[in-house]
């Protein structure tokens, strides 16, 4: 029988998940495409790079936005944006005066530094928090390995540094507690084509537990988290949303669980692992590669993935200048003809590749080479990726864009309404991208 205080909201509650701690699952049936949860942010940041194109505050991408008079640094859509925006702003903008351009805190740093000032101003729980407080993540304080409390103690070195004002400090046994939940529950805000926004804190949101078979999917309408129905869920049944990207093989999902959230899944792909051998195909030669040869191809792909995944995004990572932009092609390139002498193209290691150099293509404004690629890239991301997979609307999107910027209308049609079928289910018909997809398609 449930308890009285258990925690509820909606058709859903809190519950304990057998060997998975707490967890959420559903009190009623959900369809598909069904919002199951609304969570403001507590927190959020928006991304560096985005600055001047989407609203601080509100993360609205909208043109004419207006300063900060006094930092010059952060864009509002107007003032009530500014007001509501202003008591997390003013831990950042007099240091972002008095530093310039190196005021450089990581996202990590700037969301960990507004959670303090926010468990301060609002001691009570907050409308982001009616099934899990912030005081309640895991920390996972036990498993951190020495590299990873090196880094906290970075961070809390430059939250000191770069936040001096407005800000109360706990000891740093506190800080490193708080910094080790941050990483463990931090949540990436993207735009439809899967571009970084900023980071943000969604309390009820990080309850749910991991699958790589995910009955929900997690979309974002500015700094507010919308959790949706992508398969039909019963009463009882447990809601699972994917803490990382799904493409990979099992292997490969499981050591990044493992190092980002230390644990592994025992979802049904990773107990049967029967689309692996779809993941991971290889060449159709007269003479196949030997066992041996496959294993050091798979070891090599990891390796360039690891580096790639340290670089991250182009747009603040790189110099912003064409000479390291075309050495990142020329690496993928050489990558994919190593590769491509083992590996199929459908191989999702090769597919990684692809897009990497897609997205160089995209930002040096290649158009054909970007389309290229994703021609190559989209009918395996289809295959490999769950339905109303994110991944795979993002794709046909830009495949969408692309081929309407090289005047194919007619294929630039048909990539758009992919898009906007999946992202229905996803994001929900009434959503703002939705709506400019689809104003694309009028004007063209």
């Amino acid at each position: 029988m449930r308890s009285e205080a258990t925690p509820q909201l909606g058709g859903l509650e809190r519950f304990a998940s057998a060997g998975k701690g707490r967890g959420l699952r559903a009190r009623r049936r959900f369809a598909v495409g069904e919002l199951l949860l609304s969570c403001p942010a507590y927190v959020a940041v928006l991304t560096v790079s985005e600055r001047g194109s989407h609203c601080d505050g509100c993360f609205a991408r909208k043109e004419g936005l207006s300063k900060c008079g006094r930092c010059k640094q952060a864009f509002y859509c107007n003032v009530e944006c500014q007001k509501e925006d202003w008591p997390m702003h003013k831990l950042e903008c007099a240091s972002m005066c008095t530093f310039g351009q190196n005021w450089q805190p990581s996202e990590t740093v700037r969301l960990t530094a507004r959670i303090l000032a926010k468990q301060k101003t609002h001691p009570e729980r907050t409308q982001s928090e009616k099934l899990l407080a912030v005081k309640e993540f895991e920390s996972h304080l036990d498993k951190l390995d020495n590299e990873k409390r090196e880094l906290i103690q970075n961070d809390i070195a430059a939250l000191h540094h770069f936040y001096s004002k407005h800000l109360d400090y706990p000891d740093n046994a506190a800080l490193v507690v708080l910094f080790a939940q941050v990483n463990c529950n931090g949540f990436t805000i993207e735009d439809e084509e899967l571009s970084h926004l900023g980071s943000a804190i969604f309390p009820d949101v990080a309850l749910m537990n991991h699958s790589c078979c995910p009955n929900v999917i997690v979309t974002y309408k500015g700094t507010l988290a919308e959790v949706r129905a992508v398969r039909e869920i019963e009463p009882g049944e447990e809601i699972f949303s994917s803490y990382i990207d799904l493409l990979y093989p099992t292997e490969d999902r499981n050591d990044r669980l493992r190092d980002c959230y230390f644990f592994s899944c025992d979802c049904r792909e990773c107990t049967t692992k029967e689309k692996d051998k779809e993941k991971l195909e290889i060449c159709k030669l007269n003479d196949p590669p030997s066992a041996e040869t496959v294993k050091d191809m798979i070891k090599y792909a990891r390796n360039v993935i690891e580096e790639f995944r340290r670089a991250k995004h182009y747009k603040y990572i790189l110099c912003l200048t064409l000479t390291p932009l075309v050495e990142l092609l020329e690496i993928c390139e050489l990558s994919l003809d190593k590769m491509g002498a083992v590996f199929d193209d459908s191989n999702v290691y090769m597919l990684h590749m692809m897009y990497q150099a897609m997205g160089v293509c995209l930002y040096v404004q290649d158009w054909e080479g970007a389309l290229c690629y994703g021609q190559k890239i989209i009918r395996p991301y289809s295959k490999h990726y769950p339905s109303y997979s994110l991944n795979v609307a993002s794709m046909w999107l830009k495949l969408g864009r692309l081929y309407m910027a090289l005047k194919n209308r007619t294929a630039g049609v048909k990539a758009l309404k992919r898009a906007i079928a999946i992202m229905e289910v996803a994001h929900g018909k009434d959503h703002p991208y939705i709506s400019e997809i689809k104003k694309e398609l009028e004007d063209h």
